[in-house]
């Protein structure tokens, strides 16, 4: 089992998660044209630290919340796992998104 970022992380990416993930599971990318974090299910062990620190929510529990998402981290893996890390935008920077909101 694996936490899985779903897609309301693209073309957001606030990266918050990284810094907290105590095995480095969290890697940036571009996924279709746009900014996009994944989690590598081979790394995860499942702690939950990055839940709470996406202020968009775009982290969920289990594959099974998410099982096309869950297929398209795992997918990106490879390829994301050797890109530079990025740096965090705050927290409380609005989503460039609008169908996103902040964690209120």
């Amino acid at each position: 089992m694996s936490y899985v970022i779903t897609g309301k992380c693209q073309g957001e990416r606030y990266a918050t998660c990284v810094a907290v993930c105590p095995v480095d599971c969290i890697h940036p990318g571009e996924y279709q044209g746009q900014e996009f974090m994944i989690i590598n299910p081979e790394e995860c062990i499942d702690c939950g630290a990055c839940l709470p620190e996406c202020p968009i929510e775009a982290i969920v529990e289990t594959e099974e919340e998410a099982p096309d998402w869950a297929a398209i981290n795992k997918e990106l893996t490879p390829s994301f796992k050797s890109n530079p890390a990025v740096t965090p935008r705050p927290a409380n920077d609005p989503p460039r998104r609008p169908e996103n909101k902040l964690r209120g």
